[in-house]
């Protein structure tokens, strides 16, 4: 089974995502973050792309983290395969309306192969991106004036997911392809340095169906005290204690799904002790129970997603900033679960379902003040956006969904 990209992702296969880095940066310009940090720290082996400036018509962290409302355009970043037929040319730039829902397409950020992940420095000035082919790399880019900062080898094949650890100094890599997970140092302007670690997933033996490891999703726990990998292949999601002065990891538990389950995304809720795993191969979803102390995850009995009875393969799953709800992006019903949470996080109650108003859903994401919820439709090549209301969770399209090719992640700012 492939991650989204493969036997369910309209026949396309991980190996099939294959490009070499190189080639001319082009920039839209959008509304500028905060200027680029000061001081010196690691720089990309790979050397600086020349940037040009084109313009355009106008046309987990897990839990939703609140914030004060923004007005006016907020940056949306959208990802994409670039080395498939249809695909997008690099990391589409959009801004949306924080009251509408409505999206604005602004450009595209070249010279970026299959940047199919994207993730944001808890310091909002450096955007990274997975480069999805068979050598895997990681991308930072400087939002200031996006400038592309360069690239970093993972140690894998298909990377496909990755994540900031919180203090801001390390980043997280998950190698689908070659089952590892990969660690690099971020210096103060946010470049990549040379990767501290690279470990593969050699135990246990690859559940049925499967060939080999396929880490999916690379994390950090709530308190910060470990790191967790999510491996569809081994039915396993791996804890690590991770070296905040060397970049390292040690192994210190094991959680096991059922077999055949193909674990493919964790996320945490707010109160830290438990988290909801999305199974992509068996169509569940689960609750899981977590010790700080120890690292150590326990995995609940396999729960619906909600689902019909065609080919459905769960997604990702997000918890609101309040713990209250949940939902689950369901790829082939082409649906959003919602879920009630209960019991302090313990317990997870189906409500309902509403259509995607897309096809494939690959990922969903909230915005930052958690009032927007956004979906990137894989198949269809559209981000469909929805409100979410506080008091129930009930989520209500918001308008129509925007065009964008091959849209496998959407990030708001």
């Amino acid at each position: 089974m492939g991650s989204g990209a493969g036997a369910a992702g309209g026949g396309w296969s991980r190996r099939r995502f294959v490009g070499a880095l190189g080639g001319a940066a082009a920039v839209t310009a959008l509304p500028a973050p905060a200027p680029p940090r000061s001081g010196s720290g690691p720089t990309a082996t790979a050397p600086d792309r020349a940037t040009a400036v084109t313009e355009q018509p106008s046309a987990e962290p897990s839990a939703a983290q609140p914030s004060k409302k923004a007005s006016g355009p907020r940056p949306l970043y959208v990802g994409t395969y670039t080395s498939v037929e249809g695909g997008g040319k690099g990391i589409g730039l959009a801004t949306y309306d924080s009251e509408t829902g409505r999206i604005t397409g602004t450009g595209t950020l070249t010279g970026i192969v299959n940047p199919s992940y994207l993730a944001l420095h808890p310091d909002r000035r450096t955007l990274y991106a997975v480069n999805e082919h068979d050598d895997g790399a990681v991308t930072a880019v400087r939002l200031a004036d996006r400038k592309i900062l360069g690239a970093r080898s993972t140690g894998g094949a298909g990377p496909c997911h990755l994540s900031v650890h919180p203090g801001g100094r390390w980043l997280l890599s998950a190698n689908y392809a070659s089952g590892s997970v990969a660690v690099h140092p971020l210096g103060d302007s946010g470049a990549l340095g040379e990767r501290t670690d690279v470990v593969k997933h050699s135990t246990p033996s690859p559940g049925p169906g499967q060939q080999g490891p396929h880490a999916h999703q690379f994390i950090t726990s709530p308190d910060g005290g470990h790191v967790l990998a999510v491996d569809l292949g081994t039915d396993t999601v791996y804890t690590y204690r991770l070296d905040t002065r060397r970049g390292t990891l040690t192994e210190v538990a094991q959680a096991h799904t059922r077999a055949g389950a193909g674990p493919r995304h964790l996320t945490f809720h707010p109160g830290g002790r438990h988290a909801y795993l999305a199974n992509e191969v068996d169509n569940t979803v689960a609750v899981c129970t977590y010790e700080a102390s120890t690292g150590r995850l326990t995995i609940g009995e396999p729960q619906s997603t909600g689902s019909g009875s065609g080919t459905n393969y769960p997604a990702q799953i997000l918890v609101t900033a309040t713990g209250s709800y949940a939902f689950l992006a369901n790829r082939g019903d082409n649906s959003l679960a919602r879920y009630a949470v209960e019991a302090d996080g313990a317990r997870l109650r189906l409500l309902d379902t509403v259509p995607v108003s897309g096809d494939f859903p690959r990922q969903i994401a909230f915005s930052p003040d958690g009032t927007l919820l956004f979906a990137a439709n894989q198949k269809s090549g559209t981000v469909s956006v929805f409100r979410v209301d506080a008091k129930n969770g009930e989520l209500r399209l918001a308008g129509e969904p925007f065009a964008s090719p091959v849209a496998v992640c959407a990030l708001p700012l």
